[in-house]
């Protein structure tokens, strides 16, 4: 059963990152840890789990973005480089903190995101 739910989180996640540019950590990650859990233990590997998943569906999402000219090459490349490094840098921090506050810190952030992204320009 949890076969059936994690494909639906997959086709959830996916349309979003297709149509927002978000799915791994907006939509997967919370709908892991709220049911998943078995076989997902804990946040961090909900987040580690999103992110192999998400790299087939950026590959997707990027290719028919670049088909229907909504790519900006140069900020792409300039984004790349220290996006890889923050990432990096993010995955590290995980092993020095708790899930609770890992969760607490990912929810906030969520929170954060949303009044910005329906309030302000």
């Amino acid at each position: 059963m949890h076969y059936f739910i994690a494909g639906i989180i997959g086709l959830v996640s996916g349309l979003a990152s297709g149509l927002f540019g978000v799915g791994g950590g907006i939509v997967m990650v919370p709908a892991m840890v709220l049911l998943l859990s078995p076989p997902i233990r804990d946040i961090k590997q909900a987040i580690g789990t999103s992110l192999v998943v998400i790299i087939p569906t950026a590959l997707m999402g990027s290719f028919k973005h670049f088909q229907q000219g909504n790519v900006e090459w140069r900020t792409a490349l300039a984004l790349a480089p220290l996006a890889i490094a923050g990432s990096y840098l993010g995955a590290w921090l995980t092993a020095h903190l708790a899930p609770d506050q890992l969760k607490r810190a990912f929810g906030g952030f969520i929170i954060l995101v949303g009044v910005r992204l329906l309030f302000f320009k």
